[in-house]
Formats: structure tokens, C-alpha cells, sequence
């Protein structure tokens, strides 16, 4: 462990000295990027130095240990046993904060929501899912932005595609990704009989144009009229683009600006973080292969969260995790379910499992 933190603190200067080189500062892309490994950087090296203190007064006390004087040998016997229970708790505590982190944890982030079956039930808690998501971000101080909406006519959503800009934004969202199950009385339901539903969220990170190389060439562009909300002018203007990756057979549809050009950029961005998120599904079926992962497979089919209405209950099933604060999950409070799973994903890592 002290070879690792004094690497850590080592590279953490080196990168202090980076940020003052002007040829550093000159560059917005390499400032940034350096900027932000520093202060990814700087927690660790400080829980790092008060690590080092404590190994070198445990150093000390054991030389006493070792002399002649009696009197000292007394103290040092005393202050060692507290020393060796805080460097134990310091060694835990670095051994979660040096795990290899996610390089698309602090990227904006594209979060796509999906009515499955259930019919208009399902679609109205789409739109439920997408009010959750929007209040979380608003407790985070981030900023949402629709790019494609679906909308059922009562209230529901078929499909609607948003992005979230602000810092750290998909390294807490992409816990998100999967099967979300509701259980409860449609409003639609005279019966008052109790219906299962579903939708599926699928979270991607946002790619950058140098990340994602798209050849002109691969893509099949068409224009349309766009449908829904929006008067005449979306009856009369071919402003809907539609985009399809022949290589992945990937299709994206942007309707939801008034010209064709701001329609084309957004389908390209979520075209580019499409391609991204297979890329990183591919390979983390690969790892799956040798190491099986409870929290995040990558795998949007899997059925991973229970909301029960009647109850009151929320469930995740990724970690068994169960908890009866539902009203405030669905306002947007899925904070301590992000740190519960967060949390598993770190412990299964140290396991190596």
C-alpha cells in the first residue's frame, strides 16, 4: 500500500506541474483533461499523507521498542496499539479509493426510456420514470434537454430520449440501465385490480467526435414531416431527420427541433453514444465471460428494479436491496439506492470474483 500512495502523490505532482506549463494551458482539451485527473487525484493523496504519518510514527515507536529506555518504551507501547487500529481503517478506506474508476463516470450523459408491456400503463410510467430522472438531476444541479419524445396523447410516453449535462452525471445515472417493473392500479383500471408494467431505461455515456469515428459514407439520411405537438409548421417542413448506421444497422430519429440542421446534430450525438455503449457492452460481455458482475452487466434486458405501489416498496434485485420510501424514490430522492449499489459494485470488485 505504501508503494501505491507514494506513485499516487508522485503523479499527483507531476500533474501540478503540468498544469503550469504553458503548453498545458494553451491546449483547452489537455487543460481540462488534466485538470480533471488532478482532482481525482488530490483526495487519495491527502488520505494518502495521513496514511504515510501514521506508517512513520508506528516506524518510531517500534525503534523505541526496541532501545533501552524504559519510561519511553511505556508510551510508545501505549500510542502503538491506537496507531496500528488507524492504520488498518486507512488501508480500507484507500483500498476503495484507488479501485480503477469508470474513464466515462464524469461524462454527460444520454438516458433513453422505453414503454414495455403493459400498453398505456406502461407508457404513463415511462412518463413517470422520465419526471424521476428530471427531479434527480435537479437536486444535482444539472441540466436536462429533450432530443426525442413519443408521446401516447394521455399523458404517457411510448418513448422519450433526454440528455443530462453536469459533472459526475453518468457515473451515477448508469446504474439506471435495464428492466424497470411497476406494480399498481392503472389509472385507466375500473376495477381497481392491481397491473404489472414495465419499461426499460438504457443509459448511455455521452461520446465525444474524436471518440467515435463515423465514415459519411455509412450513413443512410432521410428527412420526413414531423408528427405531434407543434401547429402547422410541422405539417408543412421536412425538418424530421432520420439516421441509419448501415454497418450496425443502428436507426435515430430527431423530431423534436424546428430545422433539420439542429435535428441532424442531436440524432448524431445520440447516434455517436449509441456506438459507444455497444463497444462497451461488447466488451463488458467479454468480461463477463471470466468474471461475473452483480451491478453493472451492461445488459438492458435484465429485470432489475421493482416499484410497488400498494406497498410502498421499492426493490432492487441486482442487490436484494428493499426499502418502503417509494413517493420519495419517484420525486427523485435515489440517491442512497445509488450508493447502495455503487457500494456492492466497489466490494465485488476487492473480491475479485
Amino acid at each position: 500500500m505504501k508503494d501505491k500512495i507514494e506513485t499516487v502523490i508522485a503523479r499527483h505532482e507531476e500533474l501540478s506541474n503540468l498544469l503550469a506549463d504553458p503548453a498545458i494551458v494553451n491546449d483547452h482539451v489537455k487543460l481540462k483533461e488534466t485538470a480533471q485527473k488532478h482532482s481525482q487525484l488530490a483526495p487519495i493523496v491527502l488520505k494518502g499523507q495521513e496514511y504515510l504519518v501514521v506508517l512513520q510514527h508506528i516506524a518510531d515507536d517500534e525503534e523505541i521498542l526496541a532501545g533501552g529506555d524504559d519510561e519511553l518504551k511505556e508510551i510508545a507501547q501505549e500510542e502503538l496499539s491506537g496507531l496500528k487500529g488507524k492504520k488498518v481503517k486507512l488501508e480500507n478506506e484507500l483500498k476503495f479509493m484507488l479501485l480503477p474508476k469508470d474513464p466515462n463516470d464524469n461524462k454527460n450523459t444520454i438516458v433513453e426510456i422505453r414503454a414495455g408491456t403493459g400498453g398505456d400503463e406502461a407508457a404513463l410510467f415511462a412518463a413517470d420514470l422520465y419526471r424521476l430522472y428530471r427531479r434527480f438531476a435537479e437536486r444535482n444541479s444539472w441540466k436536462c434537454e429533450v432530443m426525442a419524445m413519443n408521446d401516447t396523447g394521455i399523458g404517457g410516453y411510448k418513448e422519450v430520449i433526454f440528455s443530462i449535462t453536469g459533472n459526475g452525471a453518468y457515473g451515477l445515472i448508469k446504474y439506471e440501465s435495464g428492466v424497470h417493473r411497476v406494480q399498481r392500479v392503472p389509472k385507466t383500471e375500473s376495477g381497481g385490480r392491481v397491473h404489472t408494467s414495465a419499461a426499460t431505461v438504457a443509459v448511455l455515456p455521452e461520446a465525444e467526435e474524436a471518440e467515435i469515428e463515423i465514415n459519411e459514407g455509412d450513413l443512410k439520411i432521410d428527412t420526413f414531416r414531423a408528427s405531434g405537438a407543434g401547429g402547422q409548421h410541422v405539417n408543412k417542413t421536412e425538418s424530421a431527420i432520420r439516421i441509419t448506421h448501415i454497418p450496425s444497422g443502428l436507426v435515430v430519429s430527431c423530431q423534436d427541433e424546428k430545422s433539420q440542421h439542429q435535428n441532424r446534430i442531436l440524432a448524431m450525438k445520440v447516434l455517436r453514444s449509441r456506438l459507444l455503449a455497444q463497444e462497451q457492452e461488447r466488451l463488458a460481455q467479454e468480461r463477463a465471460n471470466t468474471r461475473k458482475s452483480m451491478v453493472s452487466t451492461g445488459d438492458r434486458s435484465v429485470k432489475i428494479r421493482t416499484y410497488n405501489f400498494p406497498q410502498g416498496r421499492i426493490t432492487d434485485h441486482r442487490i436484494n436491496y428493499t426499502a418502503y420510501n417509494l413517493e420519495s424514490v419517484m420525486d427523485g430522492d435515489i440517491s442512497e439506492l445509488i450508493e447502495q449499489l455503487k457500494l456492492s459494485e466497489q466490494q465485488e470488485q476487492l473480491s475479485g470474483d
